[in-house]
């Protein structure tokens, strides 16, 4: 007689990922509630291929990330000099210097889809942030820092909110 092994359900396996994910997953800057934060920043820059970053200054310690691991590891063209760039390299640039950066090109040779980062410091606080943007709808940099500037003051993010 052979013996059958059962194999542990689906379900459990896919509750693990969930919780491993989660656990790799920074949970937000402090006092801040990260329910609301995510939904002020999925109102200014929501999207399925956007992602922004928020670190302490200068150890540029990761303390939240909108979207997931994937979509924040895109390489995309860095629009300020040839290559592609990863929206963690711009926040480290920026944790270190605090200075804001808002860049837009196509990010295909045919202008069908563009991408925009922007940068900056928060106000108020010794948090910096890095968003990205790619698709056939992305907003230009400049446009993104100003979207993300009010979704921090209504998330209460920074420090001179209402």
């Amino acid at each position: 007689m052979t013996g059958t092994r059962s194999r542990p359900p689906l379900r459990a396996f896919a509750l693990l990922a969930a919780l491993s994910l989660a656990a790799c997953s920074p949970g937000g800057p402090p006092g801040v509630d990260r329910d609301e934060l995510d939904a002020q920043v999925s109102k200014a820059i929501g999207d399925p291929a956007s992602c922004l970053l928020i670190a302490k200054s200068g150890s540029g310690r990761l303390l939240y990330r909108y979207n997931s691991a994937t979509a924040c590891d895109r390489e995309l063209p860095a629009c300020s000099a040839p290559g592609k760039m990863k929206v963690g390299r711009l926040l480290e640039a920026t944790a270190k210097d605090r200075q804001p950066r808002q860049l837009s090109c196509n990010s295909l040779s045919d202008g069908s889809r563009g991408v925009g980062w922007a940068s900056g410091p928060i106000e108020g606080t010794d948090m910096v942030y890095a968003a990205m943007m790619e698709g056939d709808r992305s907003f230009p940099g400049r446009m993104m820092a100003d979207r993300l500037e009010g979704a921090f003051r209504r998330a209460k993010l920074s420090k001179t909110a209402p």
